[in-house]
């Protein structure tokens, strides 16, 4: 048995298989999850877990180079919008349908029971050395 990280079976398991430029969609439980990536739903009940503790536990265990959110993020959840540009100072912005369009090229999505809107991200795998 693992001792420390991320201890989901299925979470772990997804994210050993990714490699440089993959690309994992971590999102609010209302987001359209497209047909095709490998799903990890999270979701136990409303705001559990949250999109700030899960981005956290996948930022410990991934390197990441690049991230995408919604435009309207800024506006309607200030508090998300604030935690993913303090992690990602180039955060690109996107309009939330087009976030959609690019979710479905992901190779994972990892769903959060996160309740608030546009608690979405779309992380571009990086490489440690």
């Amino acid at each position: 048995m693992k001792k420390a990280g991320i201890l989901n079976r299925h979470l772990s398991g997804a994210l050993a298989e990714l490699g440089h430029s993959d690309e994992v969609l971590v999102c609010d439980a209302g987001m359209p999850i497209p047909d095709g990536p490998r799903v990890v739903d999270l979701a136990f009940r409303a705001g559990v877990p949250s999109f700030a503790e899960v981005l956290d536990g996948l930022l410990s265990e991934l390197v990441i180079e690049g991230a995408t959110a919604a435009t309207e993020i800024r506006d309607a959840n200030p508090a998300a919008s604030a935690l993913l540009t303090g992690c990602f100072p180039d955060l690109a912005l996107v309009p939330h349908e087009r976030l959609k369009e690019l979710s479905a090229g992901a190779r994972l999505v990892v769903r959060t029971g996160e309740a608030q809107p546009y608690a979405n991200v779309l992380l571009r795998c990086g490489v440690f050395f």
